[in-house]
């Protein structure tokens, strides 16, 4: 039996070894084992996170070496889609437009292609390479590659203004990141990608006026930025952006509390992210009902603050939106007629241009009205057909917030799962224990209990046959008692004729001992047949007082913390018996008796053995 299991075990070794070696390949014909990332696109890669320009002057000589490969072998084709990826990735962070969107569409469904072979035949965190053992960390660059072609192919969307597929490939790129990677490992570079990501759907749904749905993904873009240490100013600009979205919903006490928390953060006033903070909290103080004039000063002295012409505008912006609520419209076209013609936000023109417009109709300025109003009329469709594109987005954003709670729920469910595996694991190995220390402890007993039955069954033997015996010594016993009362009655100064081993008790003592055969292990109660009576104990002391010059009682006078029961036991031991033996004779537990050995032994201060220490005492001629 134990052959066949050796080779069933060999054959299961060698074919998972087959497996593991095997190729796998994806939709594009890509065996996996051969992918070879080149050490040039990943210093590219590395360089990108923290230095874009660099890192863009750096890949661009690629492209003349590497990617006019004719020959397209595998590890060209994840390289020449690698770079593309790197170039378009580059190009917005240096603010270009993306020059390569036929290009990184291939690579979006390369990379697709990829993960797709990862999760059809292997683990989600598992990826066979070049035959060695399962490697995790390509893994997780090959998921992580494939978000990154969703999330900056959702901003090439996004540039030729196409907001649903723009959304559509940031949440594909949040879902892959959310479905392939735990949270605690979306750290350093994940996480600031999971904070772009959020970032730029928070714009999107903010420049859609969808403001719930902005705020949601706002909430978790900051929750990304703390978590790899962004820079203060900005984390305060993420606050003022969801200060922002509350105010436009009119929760003004939300609004307030993250305006404050974004000037909290920041280290000092003399940036522009602190003001364009406090000038928001200037406008929400008078939409909240606050003095006109003291929010107008607040803005006027962040007015005499800006740096650039642009700052200057957009502070322009907010004092004329309070000169028009107010209907002071001289003093509002003033700093409106700015913002129009200086500032470059199409949003803030067309607002600027929408007041313009209503004003210039007031005072009956037909010219500069229809002026306005024609700058108005591209918009004003827009915003009719935005209506189903905002449908769109909505249905989108549930889908992904249904997603991430199902995730959610999985992950939960799946944690539970472990849990309650880990506890009935426990439990199993601790009944298994319980179980065999159990049945261990019931054998030790069964046997213990035969081992006992023996024993007794034999002294049984030994008692029916030595019964007899004892009958007729009973009676030298009682004779032996007179002959004992009579001796006790002579003159204790008479030296004896025999010796004290010789004396009838001493004798009767050591008779008994020899046919008893005691045992320390047996219970004394076996032996109740051979105890001393209280007479024959008076008979050993007064025998040892006889030949030892009052033996008994001088040891009670030398060592007073001596009892009654320890001197009987002293007179015993002076005969050299062991512990089982006094057990047997005075009818007390092996255990007992070697305590009151150890006490003895104690009181007279020596550790030889006690007949040696009483004999000592016992032969001493004067009193101790």
């Amino acid at each position: 039996m134990r052959r066949i299991w050796c080779i069933g075990s060999l054959l299961a070794a060698v074919f998972m070894a087959a497996c593991t070696h095997g190729f796998v390949e994806t939709r594009h014909g890509t065996s996996l084992q051969t992918i070879t990332p080149s050490p040039v696109l990943s210093s590219v890669d590395s360089l990108m996170w923290e230095q874009p320009d660099s890192a863009l002057a750096c890949l661009l000589p690629y492209f003349d070496t590497c990617c006019r490969d004719a020959d397209r072998q595998v590890s060209t084709v994840y390289n020449r889609h690698y770079a593309h990826l790197l170039l378009a990735e580059l190009l917005y962070k240096n603010d270009y437009a993306q020059t390569n969107r036929a290009e990184l569409l291939e690579a979006v469904g390369y990379f697709d292609s990829l993960t797709f072979t990862l999760n059809d035949h292997s683990s989600p965190r598992r990826l066979i390479a070049g035959g060695d053992p399962l490697s995790p960390t390509r893994n997780d660059q090959l998921f992580f590659l494939s978000a990154r072609a969703h999330y900056i192919n959702g901003v090439g969307y996004y540039e030729h203004d196409s907001a649903v597929d723009a959304c559509k490939e940031y949440l594909k790129a949040l879902e892959v990141m959310e479905e392939h990677f735990e949270e605690e490992e979306l750290v350093e570079k994940k996480a600031k990608f999971m904070a772009l990501t959020h970032s730029h759907l928070t714009s999107l749904f903010t420049d859609m006026y969808l403001h719930e749905q902005a705020i949601y993904f706002c909430k978790e873009s900051l929750k990304y930025y703390r978590k790899h240490n962004a820079e203060p100013w900005h984390i305060a600009w993420i606050l003022s952006h969801i200060g922002s979205s509350y105010q436009v919903l009119g929760d003004y006490d939300s609004a307030y509390y993250y305006y404050n928390e974004g000037l909290k953060t920041l280290p000092d006033a003399n940036c522009l992210t602190y003001r364009d903070i406090s000038t928001l909290l200037a406008n929400l103080s008078y939409e909240n009902g606050a003095c006109q004039e003291y929010s107008l000063n607040q803005l006027h002295n962040l007015l005499t603050q800006a740096e650039s012409h642009q700052e200057y505008a957009s502070r322009c912006l907010n004092i004329g939106e309070i000169y028009y609520h107010e209907q002071q419209f001289d003093s509002a076209w003033h700093y409106l007629y700015i913002v129009f013609e200086h500032i470059l936000s199409t949003d803030s023109k067309k607002q600027a241009a929408k007041w313009l417009a209503e004003i210039a109709e007031t005072q009956e300025r037909k010219t500069e009205a229809v002026k306005y109003a024609r700058f108005l009329v591209p918009f004003a469709n827009m915003e009719e057909n935005q209506s189903a594109i905002k449908s769109q987005l909505i249905e989108q954003y549930k889908n992904h917030v249904q997603k991430s709670l199902e995730r959610e729920h999985q992950r939960e469910k799946m944690e539970s799962q472990r849990l309650t595996i880990v506890i009935v694991g426990s439990l199993l190995i601790l009944m298994s224990f319980i179980t065999i220390l159990y049945y261990k402890n019931r054998k030790k007993k069964q046997h213990l209990e035969t081992q006992i039955a023996a024993e007794r069954h034999s002294h049984q033997i030994q008692q029916d046959a030595l019964s007899g015996r004892l009958k007729q010594k009973s009676q030298e016993v009682r004779e032996l008692q007179d002959q004992i009362k009579q001796q006790n009655d002579r003159d204790a100064a008479v030296e004896p004729t025999i010796s004290f081993a010789e004396e009838p008790i001493c004798r009767l003592i050591m008779e008994r001992v020899k046919e008893g055969q005691f045992k320390s292990q047996m219970d004394c109660s076996i032996y109740k047949d051979f105890a001393l009576s209280k007479e024959q104990l008076v008979a050993l002391h007064g025998a040892a007082n006889r030949h030892f010059n009052h033996f008994t009682e001088r040891l009670a006078q030398a060592y007073p913390d001596l009892t009654k029961s320890d001197l009987d036991y002293c007179c015993l031991y002076l005969l050299g018996l062991t512990d089982a033996d006094i057990a047997a004779l005075m009818q007390r537990a092996y255990s007992t008796v070697s305590d009151r050995s150890r006490k003895l032994k104690t009181v007279f201060g020596s550790n030889s053995p006690l007949s040696i220490t009483l004999h000592r005492i016992a032969n001493q001629e004067t009193t101790i």
